[in-house]
């Protein structure tokens, strides 16, 4: 499905390193069918920026020159870096590459994250089900770079009512939502390892998911699905992988660290020792009822709780706002960084109500 998937919806850049003749020749004959619309050549600031980061008191105009002839070596300023081409823009983009490009992409990271643990992050692999609310969670982790590949999954695709907090254009409309995240994120970091799941998570291919080529370090799970809500955590326990999941409403917030509490109950116990095989018996209104006690329900908020009536009769789902998704968005990677770097994040569900801390409620 993947190789259908990329023909149809491309979601990966190519590169082409020009000192290496094969590629020149590869991206000479790009140019000549047409299919570079668009060339972007910013190099000779990229290597202004470079330099900056790596003297950040400065240099005379002199000392940069010297510089600038030592990055690029025997190199053209053509052949310096690498050319990257994305697809889906029909475009082509010149900039530094992957060691140099990381250097002055995360140089604004330090020390919030330093040095070193950029580079412990580097070799982490986090894993998103759920690719409207997991697209913010997504992208700002990529923007962070605080690991070194990411692992989506959703099997929807993009509907108009999805993007008053999915951040995408109206061109996207019928898109596969790990596509639109994929490219993304390619645009952001082309370096940055993604590998998408376009059919979601089911019984057969959650160990593909999870513990395929060395496995996820973190599974965030922000997907609809209750069956899979429950399903990714008896799997994510099994194998020993924390969970966070972010709800939106109130900024409720959930942490699951299977990975150090491998018997851990579901969902903090509010799960009551649901297993999959019970699962499978139960009825919508049961799942409802089960659902209403994960989140809480009496803790919802007021908005929340006069829209959860009205579903199916007045809404056509349940509400969710940019705001606190973005806001999710932060939250989530925080706590994933948090868990990577093997700092003290024990399970617990956390509220950040942004709402309560500068009004009174109505």
């Amino acid at each position: 499905m993947k190789d259908i998937l990329e023909n149809q919806f491309p979601y990966k850049p190519t590169f082409f390193r020009i000192s290496n003749k094969e590629e020149k020749d590869a991206l000479n004959d790009l140019k000549k069918i047409g299919d570079i619309a668009f060339t972007y050549d910013e190099i000779e600031r990229q290597i202004k920026e470079l330099i900056r980061c790596r003297f950040p008191m400065g240099v005379s105009e002199q000392e940069a020159e010297v510089l600038r002839k030592e990055i690029l070596g025997n190199k053209t300023v053509e052949e310096f870096g690498v050319w990257v081409y994305y697809p889906w823009r029909k475009s082509l983009v010149h900039i530094l590459d992957e060691r140099e490009f990381i250097e002055v992409r995360t140089n604004r990271n330090q020390l919030k994250i330093s040095k070193e643990e950029q580079q412990k992050l580097a070799s982490k692999k986090i894993g998103v089900i759920g690719l409207s609310v997991g697209q913010s969670i997504a992208l700002t982790i990529a923007m962070e770079r605080i690991c070194g590949s990411l692992r989506l999954a959703d099997f929807d695709s993009l509907d108009l009512s999805n993007m008053n907090r999915l951040r995408a254009g109206v061109f996207n409309l019928s898109v596969p939502k790990v596509v639109i995240a994929a490219r993304e994120i390619a645009e952001i970091d082309p370096f940055l390892d993604v590998e998408i799941y376009p059919e979601g998570v089911a019984e057969n291919n959650f160990e593909a998911f999870l513990k395929g080529n060395g496995g996820v370090d973190v599974l965030v799970e922000v997907c609809d699905s209750f069956e899979v809500k429950i399903k990714s955590r008896l799997e994510a326990r099994k194998a020993g992988i924390p969970v966070v999941m972010d709800t939106n409403d109130k900024g409720m917030l959930d942490i699951e660290r299977f990975d150090l509490e491998p018997g851990r109950p579901l969902f903090h116990g509010l799960a009551d020792g649901l297993t999959a095989e019970k699962l499978s018996t139960l009825s919508p209104e049961e799942k409802m009822g089960y659902l209403m006690k994960i989140v809480n329900a009496a803790n919802l908020s007021n908005r929340m709780k006069q829209s959860l009536p009205e579903i199916n009769k007045s809404l056509a789902s349940w509400p969710q706002l940019a705001s606190e998704v973005f806001l999710g968005g932060a939250i989530t990677t925080t706590v994933c960084r948090e868990i990577l770097l093997g700092h003290s994040v024990p399970s617990a569900r956390h509220y950040v109500d942004v709402e309560s801390l500068i009004r009174t409620e109505e």
